[in-house]
């Protein structure tokens, strides 16, 4: 059998061995997820699991990839109630797969990505599910970063107008056409940034296929996943990013039928109240974390169709998704102008 992309099992399993894991039998690998973010794996021998992520193969997205970011923060959050899966080896230098990579344990359970993944769960169910989301993000944006061993994780003075920056130059990479927009929206989000923001764990991509829940409880998540985007900064910008994922549109950037982006789940203006509630926070300035996460999501459809032209294995509807782009710059511009509902 072939070697999986971006994978190579015995050069693995020896990292394994190395790092004081006891493997019982030969060492497997499936592939999980491939392409919207990082390549996900899960190896496994004939007594443990576990899940090994790297960045894809071609047409990176820089800061989008960052493993050293998962590895930091996921270790760090062992110590603490958000529920994050066991950090077991990290290969900074990307000496056994060809790129950095992280090993974590493997968490059973569930993970509800696509709209028919919904199918068997109760309206009581979805309420239980929502209600926890909420929790456990306002719980992680409540963790003081540097009791933890974060102080230095990241820079959160100025993260807001290092985003706006961040997100423009991302695009200048990964375009694959010009979109009058976009300069629109960016011009406009450099003018409107918050003078004072609160400053957090940030998780950078938060929404509901981006955690496990228990296999018998979707009312109760077993680990938080996908910390490659996690930072110090601006917890309003993972609030506003969770809204924006429900809009429809964004079902044409994973190239499926999302399961957040259902009816069945509350509004994102109700959401967003939910996590004002649940953490005690105002969301002051909200228009503008709202434009930059739209503008934030259009690049990262770009992005999407840039790798899989590259000849990156993206998944389906890769070659598609920057069609998504323009209506988030559309929305980003009705958003800071005050014109959305």
């Amino acid at each position: 059998m072939s070697e999986l992309q971006g994978m190579d099992t015995p050069a693995l399993a020896k990292f394994l061995i190395d790092s004081g894991v006891s493997l019982t039998g030969d060492l497997k690998v499936e592939l999980i997820s491939g392409g919207r973010s990082n390549l996900t794996f899960k190896a496994y021998d004939d007594a443990s699991a576990w899940v090994v992520r790297r960045p894809p193969t071609s047409g990176l997205t820089p800061s989008a990839h960052d493993m050293a970011r998962e590895w930091a923060v996921t270790s760090a959050l062992q110590s603490t109630d958000v529920p994050v899966a066991k950090t077991i080896a990290f290969d900074a230098e990307g000496t056994v797969l060809g790129a950095p990579t992280t090993v974590v344990g493997f968490e059973p359970g569930r993970v509800i990505r696509t709209n028919s993944d919904l199918e068997d769960l109760s309206d009581k169910d979805i309420e239980g599910n929502t209600q926890e989301l909420i929790r456990v993000l306002a719980l992680l944006h409540g963790v003081d970063y540097r009791e933890v061993g974060l102080g230095s994780f990241g820079k959160p003075d100025g993260f807001v107008g290092r985003q706006v920056k961040t997100w423009a130059r991302q695009w200048e990479q990964v375009k694959t056409r010009e979109l009058p927009d976009v300069a629109k929206l960016h011009d406009k989000l450099q003018a409107a940034v918050p003078a004072t923001s609160r400053s957090s764990i940030v998780h950078g991509d938060y929404r509901v296929d981006n955690v496990i829940l228990k296999a018998d409880d979707p009312s109760s998540i077993a680990a938080v996943v996908d910390w490659e985007m996690s930072t110090l900064g601006d917890p309003l910008t993972d609030v506003a990013l969770m809204c924006i994922y429900r809009q429809p549109i964004f079902d044409e950037v994973l190239g499926v039928r999302a399961a957040w982006t259902s009816t069945r789940y509350p509004s994102a203006d109700a959401l967003a109240e939910m996590y004002s509630r649940e953490s005690g926070n105002e969301l002051s300035d909200w228009n503008f974390y709202l434009a930059l996460a739209n503008f934030k999501l259009g690049v990262i459809g770009e992005g999407i169709t840039h790798r899989a032209r590259a000849g990156s294995d993206s998944g389906a509807g890769a070659a598609g998704a920057a069609e998504a782009t323009h209506e988030f710059m559309a929305a980003g511009l009705r958003a800071i102008e005050g014109k959305n509902s």
